[in-house]
């Protein structure tokens, strides 16, 4: 009966393997309002993120955004923290298997012992087993927190490709708009060089004074001036786009030499209809609510490290032993020993660990509750000036319109006398800064939509990535 005594203690520790430790929930409570405050432009409707920048009309944008996402290293390294991850979900879901090893060994000597003088050649082959068993559920506390870390990588994975899809469409806008804003800097430095050139005509021939030619000749270099400046900054983000897709240069600029149409506003809608939905489609939310799942799996797998472990070990072996050209086989073979570890005195070692595992948990759920609040402030935040450039657009329009005609009127009123040059540039300068504020607009809401884009998840959903396992999201899923 005393033989199976420890038998019977370890079918009672199996028994309460069954009995799970408790440890924080695995989800954290984010409360979030129950609609939008701000604006929504297209009324709710559904939208379909997912190679969104195709729908807007220009094939040369997706060419772009795929080039900046194989480029980038921000989209890399969250490839590899994938592969890591990966491997160590491997590593985890190994560590709750039994574990084999091979050995082979030979060696020679004297046997003085069994046959004096004589030597002897030993050789031996054999496996080893050994299993944890798993009783407080410590080791699959630790695959569980391994698989929360690879999902979050992978949505990681997809926020990055998804930040740097807005960067590259923000460049990209950012320099078409330049383009035009240099336009009308360029149409601007024109007009008043023919201005100057027409007054000092006038005053060479004593019809005007030489303060009008003097006044006239500055406002042209101060055009020519404000149409170099204006240059320089399309180059500049023109540099800021070849590094973002590490394309040739004078191939992109080949490329960008295409006439080029704004995007129409009706393709534009990609914000979810209620805020709850939005947690669905945001990368970065799903991620943090994964990491809370995984420092909680981590608050188990500490527990359980302070309770009894039980391990099983065993081998067999195969080997012969050569004496005076003689051989003899041995076969060994032997199962256990089965050890029972009790934790008795570590100087708190263990319950630190505890504390600490839940303190990160706490802080998960923290980050994770920021998050959320975040993401919800980014989606109103891009609402509001989409609104307001929305808004504001058919005014500005008309008082580029306006401006353009008043301008018109008075340089005609100039060329019959019946004005002068001071009401010919003070009207000069409203235009222009009439046309200057429509392109901006122009700009402004375009940024706008972008912002809307990355802030609505940029067409990732935790459903349609659930069960994946592989490489299959991470091989070419372009935003």
């Amino acid at each position: 009966m005393n033989t199976f005594r420890p038998l019977a203690a370890a079918a009672a520790l199996l028994a309460l393997a069954g009995c799970a430790l408790p440890r924080p929930p695995a989800a954290a409570e984010a409360p979030i309002a129950p609609g939008w405050y701000a604006p929504i432009p297209h009324d709710g409707r559904p939208a379909d993120l997912q190679r969104w920048w195709q729908q807007l009309g220009d094939p040369l944008l997706p060419e772009l955004i795929d080039a900046a996402q194989a480029a980038n290293p921000s989209v890399s390294a969250a490839g590899s923290r994938i592969a890591q991850a990966r491997a160590d979900r491997a590593a985890a879901h190994a560590a709750l298997l039994p574990a084999l090893d091979a050995s082979a060994s030979v060696g020679r000597g004297n046997q003085q012992a069994a046959l004096p003088g004589t030597t002897a050649t030993v050789s031996q082959v054999g496996a080893q087993t050994a299993w944890e068993l798993d009783l407080f559920g410590g080791r699959a506390a630790g695959r569980d927190a391994a698989q929360a870390r690879l999902a979050a990588a992978r949505a990681g994975w997809h926020e990055a490709r998804v930040a740097v899809a807005a960067e590259t469409a923000a460049s990209y806008f950012g320099w078409r708009t330049c383009q035009l804003q240099l336009a009308v800097a360029g149409n601007d430095a024109r007009s008043r060089a023919e201005s100057a050139r027409l007054i000092r005509l006038s005053s060479e021939a004593g019809f005007a004074a030489p303060a009008d030619a003097a006044l006239a000749r500055a406002s042209a270099a101060e055009g020519a001036a404000r149409e170099r400046q204006q240059r320089a900054a399309c180059e500049t983000e023109l540099k800021g786009l070849v590094a973002l897709t590490a394309l040739p240069e004078p191939a992109l600029r080949q490329q960008l030499a295409a006439p080029w149409q704004p995007p129409a506003e009706a393709v534009l809608a990609p914000v979810p209809a209620l805020p709850a939905q939005l947690l669905a489609q945001r990368p970065d939310v799903f991620g943090a609510q994964l990491a809370v799942a995984a420092a909680s799996a981590d608050v188990g797998a500490a527990q359980a490290d302070r309770y009894p472990r039980l391990a099983l070990s065993g081998s067999v072996a195969a080997g012969s032993v050569r004496v005076g050209g003689a051989s003899t086989d041995a076969q060994s073979w032997s199962i256990g020993p089965l050890a029972l570890s009790l934790p008795l005195f570590d100087g708190g070692r263990r319950a630190a660990n505890v504390e600490a595992a839940q303190a990160r948990y706490e802080d998960a759920a923290a980050q994770y509750r920021g998050r959320v609040r975040q993401a919800v402030r980014e989606v109103e935040q891009a609402l509001l000036a989409l609104d307001s450039a929305r808004s504001r657009n058919d005014d500005a329009r008309i008082a580029a319109e306006g401006y353009r005609a008043s301008f018109a009127a008075t340089e005609a009123r100039l060329r019959a006398g019946l004005a002068s040059v001071v009401e010919l540039e003070d009207a000069r300068r409203t235009l222009l800064a009439a046309e200057t504020a429509l392109v901006g607009l122009q700009r402004e809401g375009i940024g706008a939509w972008i912002d809307l884009y990355r802030a609505a998840g940029g067409g990732w959903s935790a459903a349609a990535s659930a069960g994946i396992d592989g490489t299959q999201q991470e091989q070419g899923q372009s935003q």
